[in-house]
């Protein structure tokens, strides 16, 4: 395991995730009742994210993964975005609900919404847990926000530094 110090103060608490994300999933219910959307989660800091979002859409569900990198082992993004794993279904025709754990500078979002335009889907909205306050360059429209956050690095439920303390419940600052 990497020599790194334990997580800061908790940002946001277990309780306040999950009741977040209730009222999304009922807004997301309310949104595509006609027509479900296909979840594409981007691994892999948003699969604790997708997991309780997906049991509280109140509709039939299909997911999908995708895998992408743009921070490697630092906390800071290096700016170059690289698919590490591609979707297995088509999004041909498709209403496609991109899942992200958290948008800060907003280059790898854009860089996904350009990549799965391409492929045709009759629509495109991104639900996103976390915003970091101020540190877009990319101004990327969001559907769906969790909660707005400072600029400072975090941990936990999905988030991870080098791999690590994607399991902790809670969001927790992070200082290297």
């Amino acid at each position: 395991m990497t020599d790194i110090n334990p997580p800061g103060e908790i940002i946001l608490s277990s309780e306040t995730l999950q009741k977040r994300i209730a009222e999304l999933g009922a807004q997301i219910t309310a949104d595509y009742a006609d027509d479900p959307p296909l979840l594409v989660c981007v691994l892999k800091g948003a699969v604790m994210f997708l997991a309780d979002l997906a049991r509280a859409i109140d509709l039939p569900l299909e997911m999908d993964f995708m895998a992408v990198s743009s921070y490697g082992n630092s906390t800071k993004t290096s700016g170059v975005v690289r698919i590490v794993k591609d979707l297995d279904i088509d999004l041909a025709g498709r209403h496609v609900l991109i899942v992200e754990d958290i948008v800060d500078s907003g280059l790898t979002l854009s860089f996904l919404r350009k990549n799965l335009s391409s492929r045709n889907p009759a629509s495109m909205k991104v639900v996103a847990l976390l915003v970091r306050e101020g540190r877009q360059k990319a101004d990327e429209e969001l559907a769906y926000i969790g909660f707005e956050i400072p600029p400072d690095f975090v941990v936990g439920y999905g988030l991870d530094v080098a791999e690590v303390y994607r399991n902790l419940p809670a969001i927790h600052s992070y200082t290297p």
